[in-house]
């Protein structure tokens, strides 16, 4: 009877560690960076997308599933833009996801509003 109480006091207790954590879960912009830093090349220079940059293009799409998920997506992005400064080609960034044939909600600019 002892071991089954500790059981069910550890689940509980479990259940509220983990309640927050479930509603918190954003992408952070290091997961953003980390997906589209093979990226950084093509944006700023132009030339050749990487495989590797269209994998990460896909894979940060994918992990974007809710509604928070997309706005904390579109923050960190223009946030890595802003500290790219005028290296970065505004248009190229716009067509990224085209070209890495992939469909996102929203364009991929300056003037996006996250929030919405």
């Amino acid at each position: 009877m002892e071991g089954l109480l500790k059981l069910s006091m550890l689940v509980i207790v479990c259940m509220l560690v983990s309640a927050p954590m479930a509603t918190e879960a954003a992408i952070s912009c290091g997961a953003v960076a980390s997906n589209l830093g093979q990226c950084i090349n093509y944006l700023t220079k132009g030339g050749y997308i990487s495989p590797g940059c269209c994998y990460g293009v896909r894979r940060l799409n994918s992990m974007a599933r809710t509604t928070t998920d997309r706005q904390q997506a579109c923050r960190c992005i223009q946030g890595a833009a802003k500290a790219l400064g005028s290296r970065l080609n505004a248009g190229r960034a716009a067509g990224l996801p085209g070209a890495c044939r992939v469909r996102i909600s929203y364009p991929i600019s300056a003037r996006t509003n996250c929030n919405k």
